[in-house]
């Protein structure tokens, strides 16, 4: 019970402030000249400037129960019935001030104008250095609006806590180009954020908490500068480069993957690879047919979300070329003709095929080799081994009779 007094005084104190600053951005000037808003079932106060002998609505009366209170006319309970235009007057008659008066309500199924609803908010970061939220309204109030945009920084941690005790609290820059949208510059990576989106008319306010880290609202813009090109004799074959987002911070930072999708232009399903290079060389796609690429990016370490895919880019793989036979002393020549998707194979396969088996067999026939090296010294170290007792035995013969068989000296 006393750890969560201390969380929920925050709350408080946040609250707090955030009814105090919708309070004060609460004008009563709206930029519409002559106009007054009020709140049905409350007491409302026209006010006249220089004060007022009296008031009127044109051509009916003023309503049942107003009075008139310093030159000021107020009308208590305030009906739908009572909205119209006022005008005060001077002793002799002259016209001081004119005001039209407008009444809302809560949200409810009633005609006239209403207080504002909680906001819809979200959040995200294009890259690791700003980011940016958007807001529609949630009612229809009928009503001119305005918004109040702060964040507080939330994860203080050692120095800037001590410097921060009450917390940080900052704009959300509003920018008048790009309305229902605001920027936090200068975001901090490992930091989270609580955003306080309040919607204000001048019936009041209500207002959104929203809780953001950089690593979930992540989602980088598309790659740029898309380029796909047929390959040379290689009918099956397109190469794909792009950049990097220009609103990205480059490389070695903060990296991107990135993530590819093909197709021919008359099929509905795509191919996709992933990469982390700024290039890739398409291998399966089909010869003479165009095909459309697009290709979009994520954090290298996949936080956040997948940028929405590029503009597409189109090409055509090279057609398949094949020899035309010398026919009646005409010289042989080269006719390329497009292949249809599944009568036939690129040559370049057919040749990695090729080589693969050549490898292959270069293998089996140099261990065929081995062993028939290994085999021919076995036998001729055997045939070695059967003559060597026939030398000694002669030697041994020889050594032994060679003396008394030869002839004495005379």
């Amino acid at each position: 019970m006393h750890s969560s007094i201390p969380g929920l005084g925050r709350v408080m104190v946040f609250l707090a402030a955030a009814l105090a600053s919708a309070s004060f951005a609460i004008p009563e000037d709206w930029g519409e000249e002559g106009m007054q808003y009020g709140q049905l079932g409350t007491d409302v106060t026209l006010s006249c400037p220089g004060g007022s002998m009296q008031w009127d609505t044109g051509a009916t009366a003023l309503p049942e129960g107003s009075a008139i209170q310093q030159g000021s006319l107020v009308l208590p309970s305030a009906s739908l019935a009572l909205m119209g235009t006022y005008s005060c007057h001077d002793e002799d008659g002259g016209l001081l001030h004119t005001v039209a008066l407008r009444l809302g309500v809560v949200p409810a199924p009633l005609p006239g104008s209403y207080l504002p609803g909680v906001p819809f908010v979200s959040c995200r970061a294009s890259d690791y250095e700003n980011f940016s939220c958007s807001w529609t309204s949630s009612v229809e109030t009928f009503l001119p609006t305005r918004y109040i945009t702060t964040y507080r920084k939330k994860s203080l941690t050692g120095e800037e806590k001590w410097r921060n005790k009450n917390g940080h609290v900052g704009l959300c820059l509003q920018d008048s180009s790009r309305p229902g949208t605001c920027t936090v510059h200068r975001s901090e990576f490992w930091s989270s954020y609580r955003l306080n989106i309040t919607e204000v008319n001048p019936l009041g306010f209500s207002y959104r908490l929203l809780d953001v880290t950089m690593q979930a609202i992540i989602k980088p813009d598309p790659p740029e500068s898309l380029v796909v090109e047929p390959i040379p004799l290689a009918p099956r074959r397109l190469h794909v480069s792009w950049k990097y987002p220009s609103s990205w911070p480059k490389e070695p930072h903060f990296q991107l993957r990135f993530r590819l999708q093909y197709r021919p232009v008359i099929h509905h399903s795509w191919s996709v690879v992933e990469t982390v290079n700024l290039s890739e060389v398409i291998t399966d796609a089909f010869a003479g047919l165009e095909h459309v690429v697009q290709v979009s990016a994520k954090d290298f370490l996949d936080a956040g979300n997948w940028s929405e895919w590029s503009a597409e880019a189109r090409a055509t793989p090279v057609r398949a070329c094949h020899r035309v036979p010398q026919v009646l002393g005409t010289v042989a020549s080269l006719s390329c003709d497009s292949l249809s998707v599944t009568d036939h194979s690129d040559s370049l396969e057919k040749m990695a095929v090729l080589v693969s088996l050549g490898v292959f067999a270069f293998f089996i026939l140099a261990a065929v080799l081995v062993i028939s090296i290994l085999i021919w010294l076995r036998v001729r170290k055997h045939g070695k081994d059967k003559t060597k007792p026939n030398f000694l035995v002669a030697a041994t013969h020889l050594k032994l009779y060679g003396t008394s068989a030869l002839p004495s000296p005379a």
